[in-house]
């Protein structure tokens, strides 16, 4: 199948302003890396995102699911085929104790829409960057919650193309891992079940957290947040402090100064430096204290050639 047919029957199934060729995905992550997306197609409904999926699979075109970007490294070489981004499903709705949000919806303002209503547990999403999607996908957490806590359902489309509303627990939430991404899952939204609460003392806990966050996470540079698991019994960030990396720079990427746990693109970083520096950290923090870091960012795409 040629370009120019797959360029047609994506505009055929959402319209022209919604796909994009040849299209930069650094402009489209939160590292501000990546090459180039063949097609980058941004769906507006859930009917729109299936019959995208039925595409790719009749015509066998390679096919990824961006998110928001904000966990994730594209390499310099981008991705082949269509990459899709759900942005623009991101609708939050709210029914007596429980939020139903769409998969392109910002995590944080979930955690806000339920503050206004005064619904308390999601309050530990608000600093968490990424789309409720990627949420779902990873398991998001921070400050001893997790999605796992307040999911109750998921509405996915499936692999080909078919509509699935699962349970939370179909979903095999874990620390920060899902089945998601095995079973070729694209969430499309997601319903907590969430309760009552004062809204002066959900607001105290999210002004809290809030603090801790700026004061603690690098927010003036491009990063793709905490780039590794909780490694059991230890901290990442400390080890890579204690390993003497704090500040280690390969091209434009850097250990940040603020916080080891991130890697910050300070100065026009390519994914090749980014991802160097992740392996550097790594094998320097197994040489000094032998445990094995993991990576929590994605890392997808294709090298330059």
């Amino acid at each position: 199948m040629n370009n120019h047919h797959v360029f047609e029957e994506l505009i055929n199934i959402t319209s022209k302003e919604n796909v994009m060729v040849n299209e930069p995905l650094k402009n489209h992550t939160y590292t501000r890396l990546g090459g180039n997306a063949d097609f980058l197609v941004t769906p507006e409904t859930y009917e729109q995102v299936q019959l995208i999926v039925k595409l790719a699979n009749r015509e066998e075109i390679p096919f990824t699911l961006l998110g928001n970007g904000s966990n994730l490294i594209v390499k310099d070489g981008g991705i082949r085929g269509i990459i899709m981004n759900l942005n623009k499903l991101n609708d939050i709705r709210t029914t007596d104790t429980k939020i139903t949000a769409q998969s392109g919806a910002r995590i944080i303002d979930v955690s806000r829409a339920a503050l206004d209503v005064k619904l308390t547990g999601l309050e530990f999403a608000c600093g968490i960057p990424g789309s409720v999607g990627g949420a779902l996908y990873m398991n998001a957490g921070a400050y001893g919650g997790e999605i796992k806590d307040v999911l109750e359902s998921a509405i996915v489309v499936g692999p080909n193309g078919n509509l699935l509303t699962l349970r939370a627990e179909e979903l095999d939430l874990e620390y920060r891992r899902s089945n998601i991404p095995d079973k070729g899952y694209i969430v499309l939204e997601g319903t907590f079940a969430l309760k009552e609460g004062n809204y002066d003392e959900i607001k105290a806990v999210m002004d809290d957290l809030t603090f801790k966050r700026e004061s603690k996470q690098p927010l003036e540079y491009p990063s793709c947040g905490s780039v590794f698991k909780r490694p059991p019994g230890y901290f990442a960030g400390k080890l890579i402090q204690d390993s003497g990396l704090q500040g280690t720079q390969i091209g434009g990427a850097q250990v940040s100064l603020k916080h080891a746990g991130f890697i910050v693109n300070k100065d026009n970083a390519t994914a090749e430096e980014y991802i160097s520096l992740i392996h550097h950290v790594q094998a320097t923090v197994k040489e000094k204290f032998g445990v094995a870091l993991e990576r929590e960012v994605r890392i997808i795409g294709e090298d330059l050639e």
